[in-house]
Parts: C-alpha cells; sequence; structure tokens
C-alpha cells in the first residue's frame, strides 16, 4: 500500500507520534484519509481519539515502530491503561468508552488486514473477549407530573429557552438536529406545518408534523430574529449541545426538577405516545429510526397516517401541559398499563384467579370463607397462606383478615382435633 496523508488536516499531537514511530503515524493518518471519504467529521474524530491514543502508548512504553507488530501483549497493556485514565478528579473512563476505543480500534485492524495493507498485522489482536461487559439501562424518561411541571416552567421562560424546551419535548429531535435546523425548516403541506430535520446522525433527512403551539413560537420567533441561515440562533450565534444543555437544566430548575438532559425529552415523547397508544411504526418515524432495533423499522414521516396519530396523541397529551392537575380520559390508558393495573387488582383464588374489576361491586366477596357452615383444615393452610399474602400484596385488608381468621381456626381446631378437615372443605371462594 503506497498513500500519503494529508498532511494539511493532521492534528499536532500526529507530530510526536511520527518523531518516534514515521510508520505507524503514516498508516493511521492514511487510514483516517480512507474513512473521511465515507464518514462524517464526527466519526472521524471519534476514531482518530482512539487510534491516536493507542499510537501514543505503544510507541512510548513499548517503542513500537510498526502497525504491523502489533501483537496480543500490547493489547493487553493498552486495555490496563485504557480503564485507568481519568475523566475527572473522582472519575477513571467508564467501560462504554473503552469498549467504544477498543472497537474503533479493532475495526482499523481488519480493515487494513482485508485491504493487504503492507503495515497490518497477520491477523486482528483484539479479541471479542476484549469488549467490556457495559450496563444496558432503560432511556431515562420524565414521568408525567415533572413533564408537565417543566412545560409550566418553559411557558414562562425568555423566549430561546422557552422555544428549545417546546421543540425538544413536542417533537422528540436530537439536540444536532435542532442546533441544525434551517431557516426553511418549517413547510406546509396541504394545510398542515411540518418542519423538515436534515440530514444528521442517521444520514437521512425526514418531515415532523408541527403542533399548532410549536407552529405559533417558531412564527414569532422568526418575526423577531431574522436569520440567514439558521432557524434557531443565539444573538446570531449558532447553538451547540452544551448551550441546549444549559437552556434545559435552567429550565428544569426552575420546575424545581433534579437535572434533565435534552435527551431525556426526546425518550419523554416516546414514552407518552407508547403509552397513549401511538404504533411503534409511527414513533419510528416521528424520532427517525430506521431499525428495528432502534424502535421497529425504519419509516420516514410521508403519509397522512402517521401525521394523524401523531396529532391524536398530542391532543391527549396536550392535556398534562395546559392544566394544572393533569386529568386524562380512560382512553388514554395504554394497553400495558391496563394490563399492568388488572394485575394488580386480581384476587387469588384457591384454583384461579377472579378478574372482577375494582370498581364493580360484588355480593359473593368472600361468602364461602365467611359462612358457619365453612369448614377447613391444616391440609389448605399453604393455600389459605398464599391467598392471604397476596391480598396483602394488593392492600386487600378485609381479605386477608377473613384468610387470617380460618388459619387461626384451623390452628385452634388443630390442636384439638388433629389432622381433621370437613367433608364438603372447599377454599375456591368467590369472586372479590
Amino acid at each position: 500500500m503506497t498513500a500519503v496523508a494529508i498532511a494539511s488536516e493532521r492534528d499536532p499531537r500526529w507530530d510526536v507520534i511520527a518523531d518516534r514511530a514515521p510508520r505507524v503515524a503514516d498508516t493511521m493518518l492514511c487510514y483516517l484519509d480512507q474513512m473521511r471519504v465515507s464518514l462524517r467529521p464526527a466519526s472521524i474524530d471519534a476514531i482518530e481519539l482512539a487510534l491516536r491514543g493507542f499510537a501514543g502508548y505503544v510507541t512510548s512504553e513499548h517503542r513500537l515502530r510498526r502497525v504491523r507488530s502489533v501483537q496480543r501483549v500490547h493489547i493487553e497493556g493498552f486495555k490496563l491503561w485504557l480503564t485507568a485514565q481519568p475523566v475527572s478528579r473522582s472519575r477513571t473512563m467508564s467501560a462504554r468508552t473503552v469498549k467504544h476505543r477498543l472497537g474503533m480500534l479493532r475495526v482499523f485492524f481488519e480493515r487494513i488486514i482485508e485491504w493487504q495493507w503492507a503495515d497490518a498485522p497477520k491477523s486482528c489482536p483484539i479479541l471479542t473477549i476484549d469488549m467490556p461487559i457495559v450496563d444496558e439501562p432503560l432511556p431515562k424518561f420524565l414521568d408525567d407530573a415533572s413533564a408537565s411541571a417543566l412545560m409550566h416552567a418553559a411557558a414562562t421562560a425568555p423566549a430561546l429557552d422557552r422555544l428549545v424546551v417546546e421543540i425538544l419535548a413536542r417533537t422528540g429531535l436530537r439536540v444536532g438536529e435542532l442546533c441544525a435546523l434551517e431557516t426553511n425548516a418549517v413547510v406546509r403541506i396541504g394545510g398542515d406545518h411540518w418542519l423538515r430535520v436534515p440530514v444528521g446522525k442517521l444520514h437521512n433527512d425526514r418531515y415532523l408534523p408541527l403542533h399548532p403551539v410549536l407552529v405559533e413560537l417558531l412564527d414569532n420567533w422568526r418575526d423577531d430574529h431574522p436569520s440567514h441561515e439558521l432557524l434557531i440562533t443565539d444573538h446570531g450565534r449558532a447553538l451547540d449541545r452544551h448551550h441546549v444543555a444549559r437552556i434545559v437544566r435552567r429550565v428544569a430548575r426552575q420546575a424545581g426538577l433534579a437535572h434533565v438532559h435534552p435527551h431525556q425529552l426526546r425518550h419523554t415523547l416516546a414514552t407518552q405516545a407508547i403509552n397513549r397508544g401511538m404504533s411503534l411504526e409511527a414513533i419510528a418515524a416521528l424520532l427517525g429510526h430506521k431499525s428495528l432495533r432502534m424502535t421497529l423499522v425504519y419509516a420516514r414521516i410521508a403519509d397522512r397516517k402517521v401525521a394523524d396519530e401523531y396529532f391524536a396523541v398530542t391532543a391527549q397529551v396536550e392535556a398534562l401541559y395546559t392544566t394544572e392537575t393533569p386529568t386524562l380520559p380512560a382512553s388514554a390508558e395504554g394497553e400495558q398499563m391496563r394490563r399492568l393495573r388488572l394485575e394488580m387488582q386480581r384476587r387469588l383464588l384457591g384454583n384461579g384467579y377472579c378478574t372482577r374489576p375494582v370498581e364493580l361491586d360484588c355480593q359473593y366477596e368472600s361468602v364461602c370463607e365467611t359462612c358457619v357452615h365453612f369448614a377447613t383444615g391444616p391440609e389448605f393452610a399453604p393455600v389459605l397462606l398464599r391467598q392471604r399474602d397476596h391480598a396483602r400484596e394488593r392492600d386487600q385488608s378485609r381479605l386477608a383478615a377473613v384468610y387470617n381468621q380460618l388459619l387461626d381456626r384451623i390452628e385452634s381446631d388443630n390442636n384439638t382435633t388433629p389432622g381433621y378437615a370437613g367433608e364438603h372443605t372447599h377454599l375456591t371462594g368467590s369472586p372479590a
């Protein structure tokens, strides 16, 4: 392989590595030049950070002079060095960051081997087992009460703060997408307003239906803040993720909330939509996902069905933002929420469950257990114990007291006539 790295684009820190090991620096810089053709600048920066860190380590600690000389011992030492790197006074590099760096380094080795570069090792020295196992926590989102408080605080915030929070909360935009919105991002299709989100993280653009509140806010903003390129700026300066994060934290403090990150508003919108019946396909389109792993399937918002579902959901979510005490109709309860509620209401019977909704009265509740002709015995004690504990877990105190009385009776009878059980004993109970 003969290639010349683009010297004008080199980070000056590569010069130190080039002084120690010119071939290592040249191989890695040539690889970066190849990647620039197909990847975005942010991805190139991440790859360069990983390669430069590894190059700095092996050329100084092991005096390595060629990439093809990299062996397991170098990888094992680099792993330990990487995990010990401080990122603050009290924290070292996280397992997720370590995995990310090693992953990019592994791809580097695999590609130059496949490309048959002269400086490539015979086999990839990084194995799957080298990758740290990282936690996969559920997305963090705001519950309905917190989301309502945040939106009420945003309503009284300065114009820029309100606009940023409202857009993030009502569209689910990523921060980078928000900062890149152009002045012509708002368009009319038919009688509706849509927001054109430019090509971003997933290399695709999409259109989002705009809530009427956002339409009004954006119209007022554009009237007061004319711009030639970007839709939202701060005194003419482009926003970045740090600026947006500060705005969200500021509004969250006004709402009495703890630390809130901009991406939480994206997760919050998705959670609200799922809980209120919006299909996963529509949510995937709304958030710009394009794989089942991200939501379900790739879909762009391009038809009336998605817009109808979006507005049907936001009409319900709007109640959270416009009333002091949110009250949603029963239809707003999602299927998973309904199943969980019914599960918590079920009464355990001797041979099954009663599924009577708690709001419906039942004249037969505990009719058998409280009947003077009801008889039981020690062989039924395990079932009665389970029924009592089940009732306690669901705050059915009256039922729990009935089962306790039966258990006391068994204990009392067993002390005088061991092994007794009435001929017609039954613990199937009745609907609760």
